[in-house]
């Protein structure tokens, strides 16, 4: 009781940190990092609740830029509120997703938030995107081939699709593309990569390999990434369109075939 106190209490503080102004995450960075350490350093559990805080905590942040935006007198303001949004998603999102960590995988799995039975790949993608405030068709979305779901999206000519590219090189590119939270699509799978300024580059996704569960794996350990002929990949936070529809609340339209 007094972790689950101490956690809840570090959140808060979080929160309130976050609303004082938007140089917060300098002032709060090693909060974050004791709340929420790095992959590996512990065995993974799926964490509903952490998630809920996350979620709603984003939720609110969202409405609230997105109130400013409407209100921007300028285009270099509405410009800076997208980037404040960026940054805010790029934290986010993966952290997001960190939650899940450890939730069984199965080809058939339909569940909506960490731990709260198995998850399928697709519906791991469409659960975090829409618990982080995007208007999805969340089962629609989530069973579509991967290319469909990016093109949800990224428009075709911003996506690249590479075939029988050698691993290492296909690395090279991605992080030449720029930091940021993409989805990628492979021969018959879908998942996150997450890029960071220091150049790490994160897969994260309901694996349907070893260890048959959402896994968060470094470039090194992504056999799934590494095996697959097929990759098709789309930077969803550098879209400025992306992330105005996201603060707007619209809504994304699946893409089907």
């Amino acid at each position: 009781m007094r972790r689950i106190f101490t956690r809840f209490t570090l959140i808060l503080l979080l929160v309130g940190a976050c609303y004082a102004g938007w140089t917060w995450r300098d002032r709060i960075f090693s909060l974050t990092e004791t709340l929420f350490p790095p992959p590996g350093s512990s065995e993974p559990t799926p964490d509903p609740e952490t998630y809920t805080v996350l979620s709603d905590d984003l939720e609110a942040h969202r409405k609230r830029l997105g109130q400013r935006y409407l209100q921007a007198s300028s285009e270099a303001e509405r410009t800076e509120i997208l980037a404040q949004a960026r940054d805010l998603l790029e934290m986010s999102l993966p952290r997001l997703m960190r939650c899940w960590l450890g939730t069984p995988w199965d080809f058939n799995g339909t569940a909506h938030e960490p731990g709260a039975g198995k998850v399928a790949c697709g519906y791991f993608v469409s659960s975090v995107l829409q618990d982080a405030g995007f208007r999805v068709e969340w089962a629609p979305l989530a069973q579509q081939a991967s290319q469909n779901i990016l093109g949800t999206f990224i428009p075709s000519d911003k996506m690249k699709i590479r075939v029988g590219m050698d691993y290492h090189q296909f690395l090279s590119e991605v992080e030449s593309s720029g930091t940021g939270v993409y989805i990628v699509g492979l021969d018959s799978h879908v998942a996150f990569l997450v890029v960071t300024s220091g150049g790490e580059i994160r897969f994260i996704h309901s694996s349907g390999a070893s260890p048959y569960c959402v896994i968060d794996e470094s470039r090194e350990e992504a056999r799934v990434l590494r095996s697959s002929n097929y990759r098709v990949t789309g930077n969803l936070t550098a879209s400025k369109d992306v992330i105005r529809n996201w603060l707007l609340g619209e809504k994304f339209k699946t893409l089907t075939l």
